[in-house]
């Protein structure tokens, strides 16, 4: 299974660790991800989802189904 947010769909952030000598290698940040279960009131039942904490915090700001057209939406 992959590290992937299920609503936003964030990922890893790849960058450059340089060390004292100014050499350069690559590393991979991993996003904070989060198993939930969410309760969709639309259809009266819990939803378990894989987010990251950021996502987290949108659907208790604006719900799922918000959150799922706002961000799955915008990508189609």
């Amino acid at each position: 299974m992959s590290r992937r947010c299920e609503v936003t769909g964030a990922r890893y952030l790849a960058g450059n660790k340089v060390s004292h000598s100014n050499r350069k290698s690559k590393k991979r940040s991993q996003t904070n991800l989060q198993t939930k279960r969410v309760w969709v009131p639309e259809e009266s039942r819990f939803v378990t989802v894989r987010l990251t904490t950021r996502a987290l915090r949108t659907l208790d700001r604006i719900g799922l189904r918000r959150a799922m057209a706002k961000y799955v939406g915008a990508s189609s």
